[in-house]
């Protein structure tokens, strides 16, 4: 994949050609994405972001989920924080990346202040999912074995690609777009496993970072025309991967775009921990055991996952890193929630239990990995033992997460609004941005 024939892709992509089923998996994933903002706007990370850009007072048409308007850049950088900041937002396990919190922003932010219409959001969401995507299938596993975020990195691209669609830039002005974005792009996984806000941060800097470059390109501002294949550029920069193969199985031509193997998360904690947590779920379904009985558990899973074992995390942010205690938790309370991650210090009974959790990387399992993140959990009491394995977690486009599984997920998160005002969704096509946000967020503020 070379720079221009990215942007010939991004220019060639027009709503009547696309496939039913990708503009309704555009539309799951805007709605997942309203769900997680919405309840991410308050969280401290949410918050603190808000509060700083609003504090400029600037005059915009762009909306702040929970919030009032600003401009494109402003909103776009806040509602990326608010989406990633729950780690509850979409994700794809090939390309390592979580799609959704750094394009949507983007488009949404842009489409308001354009006049588009959901015909052309839509369209330009799931350019930008392809290009993210893409990008981080081709750069991975190098690309995170470098400590590189492919949310941060490969987002901003997809971010400048949705933001170019929706402003219908020219073809040179997309390749500028493409070459801005491309210097910009950046994200830190020492963030990640610090358990710090700054994680949150890669989201709404790479959507931010999109409006930016499309808005510079738009203007005359130039961009290396090959910031990807160059030879100081990201595709040599940033992977340890000569070959720079995409690291995917064969799809048939009818599911060629990847918005379509994108997931949906449960837990509110990383993506690699939920093998495991499917896993002890199903063995507390069966069996109806309670901590109290139990004597060790043992995790057996791929190196990636296994490496988040910190035992005694100090942060609300370092608890959704960490697979020991997850597993405690979950253990003891019956479900990972929003309010049982942010119990810090952790409470007795959890510490108990985290201590009792033996974590082990299993080499045939790691060769599994990524086409499948495989976890076996055996957990030992007085008198059973239980053994578990789950290959890929509920929310995998094999172990779909459907629109009424989306439905409880945004009402377990946002529990005051009523979920008849995302009725307005199915109309989504026809209506201008501006609208369709001005009701939603109206209802969202009314019931936050």
């Amino acid at each position: 994949m070379i720079t221009k024939d990215l942007a010939k892709f991004i220019l060639s992509i027009n709503y009547p050609e696309l496939p039913e089923n990708v503009k309704r998996q555009a539309k799951l994933c805007f709605m997942d994405f309203l769900s997680v903002s919405l309840r991410g706007s308050q969280t401290k990370s949410g918050q603190i972001i808000m509060d700083l850009l609003n504090g400029e007072r600037i005059i915009g048409e762009s909306t702040v989920i929970g919030g009032t308007i600003t401009d494109p850049m402003n909103a776009s950088l806040i509602n990326g924080v608010s989406a990633h900041s729950l780690d509850l937002d979409d994700g794809h396990r090939f390309a390592q990346i979580h799609p959704g919190a750094c394009i949507i922003p983007a488009a949404l932010s842009l489409s308001e202040a354009n006049g588009k219409t959901g015909k052309d959001f839509l369209t330009s969401i799931i350019v930008g999912y392809e290009v993210a995507i893409k990008l981080g299938m081709i750069l991975n596993p190098g690309h995170r074995e470098r400590g590189f975020h492919s949310t941060g990195t490969c987002g901003t691209l997809g971010a400048a690609a949705a933001a170019a669609k929706i402003m219908d830039l020219k073809y040179d002005e997309i390749l500028n777009t493409l070459g801005i974005a491309g210097t910009q792009a950046a994200g830190l996984l020492e963030a990640d496993h610090s358990g710090s806000m700054s994680k949150h941060l890669h989201a709404g800097r790479a959507a931010q970072s999109g409006v930016l470059s499309a808005l510079l390109a738009k203007k005359g501002f130039t961009g290396a025309h090959t910031i990807l294949e160059g030879k100081e550029g990201i595709l040599k920069a940033m992977s340890n991967d000569d070959s720079l193969q995409p690291n995917e199985p064969k799809i048939s031509q009818s599911e060629k775009f990847e918005i379509l193997r994108v997931y949906f998360k449960k837990y509110p904690v990383c993506r690699h921990l939920h093998t495991s947590l499917d896993a002890v779920k199903s063995i507390m379904k069966k069996s109806n055991l309670k901590a109290t009985e139990l004597q060790d558990i043992t995790v057996e899973t791929y190196k990636i996952a296994a490496l988040h074992n910190s035992y005694q995390p100090s942060t609300s942010e370092g608890v959704r890193q960490s697979l020991p205690v997850s597993i405690a938790i979950l253990l003891n309370e019956g479900d990972l929630t929003l309010a049982n991650i942010e119990k810090i210090p952790m409470e007795n009974i959890i510490v108990e239990t985290v201590g009792k959790v033996t974590i082990k990387k299993d080499a045939d399992l790691d060769r599994l990995y990524p086409q499948k993140r495989p976890a076996k959990i055996t957990i030992k009491c007085k008198d059973n033992i239980y053994t578990h394995r789950v290959d890929l977690a509920e929310g995998e486009p094999e172990k779909p997460l459907g629109k009424e599984e989306l439905f409880k997920k945004f009402k377990k998160l946002n529990p005051r609004v009523d979920l008849n005002s995302l009725n307005i969704l199915d109309d989504l096509e026809d209506n201008y941005l501006s609208e369709i946000m001005n009701n939603l967020n109206n209802e969202f503020i009314i019931n936050k």
